[in-house]
C-alpha cells in the first residue's frame, strides 16, 4: 500500500509530498525547513532514499539538497538544469525504482523550460502524478516568471504538457501539484484540495479549451508576483544549505530603538488589531495571522536586517521558520512580551481602525477644509472589478517606493479584507502619516454603494 502525505506550507501556498511503501520513502519538492519531512518519516518508520525536484523553484528556497545530504538520499534534478552542486541528473522517460514504487519522469515544460512531472506506479498500477507547477487543480503554473522573452513559448508548452499528462495517464490517477494553494506561481487560484486526471479533464481550462483560447485567457489573467521571486532561482541553482533555526539574540528597548533609527525593519508579529491599539513607534506590522512571509518578502528592500517582536518565543520561531523558506536566513534580533516591554517607557504609537461604514460617513460629511485620501492597496485586477471613485490606487507592493505620491492629509487605507491595509497603515504611520486602517471586507463597500460596479459592455 502506498501512502502519500502532503505537507502544507500555507504561507506560500505550496505542498511538499512524502511518499512511502511502508519502508522506503521518496520526497517531492521539499521546503527549506525539511525537518517537517524527516519527522513524519521517522514516525512512519520509513527511510528516505530519493528526493525529487520538479523544477528550480521561483517562490521558495528548496530544502532538497540539504535533506538529501542529511539522509544520504539521491537528489534527482533535471540533468539540463544548470546547478552548482552534485545531483543525479534525470530526463524525460527515465524510470527510477524506489522500494516497491516505480517513478517515471515526464518532461512537462511550461512553468519553466526544464520542468518535470513524476508519474508513480505500484504493483503495476498508475497511482499518482506529482505535477509541481504544471497541471494544477483547475489551473496551471504561470509561464511568465522567467521574463517576457520566455512567456509565449512557455504558455504554449504548458498547454501541451497538460494534454500530454491527460493523454498518457489513466483518469483514476491522483494529481498532486506543488503550487496552487495560494501560491503566486499559480496562474489562477482554486479551492480544490484533491483531484484526478479525470477530474481535471472536466474542469481544467488547459484541458477543456483549445490552445488559443487557453493562451489568451491565461495571459489576460496574469497579475504581478512577489519581488523576492527574483532571488529564489539563483539561490536554488547555487544549492542552499541547511537552515539555522536557532533563536536569535534578544534585544532590549535601547537596541530596538537604535535599529529603527538606523533604518532596519523591526517587525511586530501581532495581529493588526493589537498593533493598531498600541505599538513600538517606528515598528512595522506583518501579523502571523495572514500571509506574513509573502508580504514581508515582497515589500522589504532585500538584505535589510529584520528584528522580530513576538508575544512569545514560539511566535518568533514561527516567523523565523517562514523567513528561511524564502532565504531570509537569520533575524538580526528578537524581543518577546508586549509593546510596553519593547518601548522601555516611551509612549506607544497607535492609530484608528474603521469599517467601510465609517468611511462612508466620513465621505458624506467631508468638508473643503478637511483633507483626507482613500488609498486602495489592492492589485490592479482587483481594482478593475470595482473601486471607490476618487480613491488613490497604489498596490501594496509599490507603496514603499511611492509614498511621495500619496496626497497630504489623513489616509484611509483599504484592501479586500484588512490584512494588506494593516501592513500599509503601519508602514505609513512609521513614516509620520496620519492613518486609518479599514479592517473590513470589500463586499461591504459594495453593499454601501461606495463602489458602483462598472457597467458591462453588451
Amino acid at each position: 500500500m502506498i501512502t502519500v502525505l502532503p505537507i502544507e506550507t500555507p504561507g506560500l501556498g505550496d505542498r511538499t509530498y512524502l511518499v512511502h511503501d511502508g519502508s522506503t520513502a521518496l520526497v517531492v519538492d521539499p521546503q527549506r525547513d525539511y525537518d517537517r519531512v524527516t519527522a513524519p518519516a521517522r514516525a512512519a518508520g520509513v527511510r528516505i532514499t530519493h528526493v525529487f525536484e520538479t523544477h528550480i523553484h521561483n517562490d521558495y528556497v528548496t530544502g532538497g539538497l540539504a535533506l538529501a545530504r542529511e539522509t544520504g538520499a539521491r537528489y534527482l534534478v533535471n540533468a539540463d538544469d544548470e546547478v552548482s552542486y552534485e545531483r543525479t541528473g534525470i530526463r524525460d522517460g527515465d524510470v527510477v525504482e524506489v522500494g516497491a514504487m516505480r517513478v517515471r519522469v515526464i518532461h512537462t515544460p511550461g512553468h519553466t523550460h526544464t520542468h518535470l512531472s513524476f508519474a508513480l506506479e505500484a504493483d503495476g498500477e498508475q497511482v499518482a502524478v506529482f505535477t509541481g507547477g504544471s497541471l494544477l487543480y483547475g489551473s496551471t503554473g504561470r509561464p511568465d516568471l522567467l521574463g517576457p522573452d520566455h512567456t509565449d513559448i512557455l504558455v504554449r508548452a504548458q498547454w501541451r504538457s497538460a494534454h500530454r499528462l491527460a493523454q498518457e495517464l489513466p483518469d483514476s490517477t491522483a494529481v498532486y501539484p506543488t503550487h496552487g494553494f495560494g501560491s503566486f506561481c499559480s496562474a489562477t487560484q482554486s479551492a480544490a484540495l484533491a483531484s484526478t486526471i479525470g477530474d481535471e479533464k472536466k474542469t481544467n481550462t488547459a484541458l477543456t479549451a483549445d490552445e488559443e483560447a487557453y493562451v489568451g485567457q491565461l495571459l489576460a489573467g496574469l497579475d504581478t508576483y512577489p519581488a523576492y521571486y527574483a532571488h529564489m532561482g539563483p539561490a536554488n541553482s547555487a544549492g542552499p544549505g541547511r537552515p539555522d533555526l536557532s533563536a536569535p539574540s534578544a534585544a532590549d528597548p535601547a537596541e530596538l530603538r537604535r535599529r529603527i533609527e538606523a533604518g532596519e525593519w523591526v517587525v511586530d508579529l501581532r495581529d493588526r488589531t493589537a498593533f493598531a491599539a498600541g505599538h513600538l513607534a517606528g515598528s512595522l506590522n506583518f501579523g502571523l495571522d495572514g500571509q506574513f512571509i509573502t508580504y514581508l518578502g515582497w515589500l522589504i528592500p532585500w538584505g535589510t536586517p529584520v528584528t522580530l517582536l513576538g508575544e512569545s518565543a514560539g511566535d518568533v520561531a514561527e516567523a523565523q521558520r517562514e523567513m528561511v523558506r524564502i532565504g531570509i536566513d537569520r533575524p538580526a534580533a528578537m524581543a518577546t512580551g508586549g509593546p510596553e516591554d519593547w518601548a522601555g517607557g516611551e509612549p506607544l504609537a497607535a492609530y484608528e481602525r474603521a469599517a467601510f461604514e465609517d468611511l462612508k460617513a466620513a465621505l458624506d460629511k467631508r468638508s473643503e477644509e478637511e483633507e483626507f485620501v482613500v488609498l486602495d492597496v489592492r492589485r490592479g485586477q482587483e481594482r478593475a472589478r470595482a473601486h471607490i471613485p476618487g480613491s488613490v490606487h497604489i498596490p501594496v507592493h509599490e507603496v514603499p517606493d511611492r509614498i511621495g505620491e500619496i496626497p497630504p492629509g489623513r489616509v484611509w487605507v483599504h484592501c479586500a479584507g484588512g490584512y494588506r491595509a494593516g501592513v500599509v497603515a503601519a508602514l505609513l504611520h512609521a513614516r509620520g502619516r496620519d492613518v486609518v486602517a479599514i479592517d473590513d471586507g470589500f463586499d461591504n463597500a459594495r453593499d454601501l454603494g461606495l463602489c458602483p460596479v462598472p457597467a458591462q459592455t453588451p
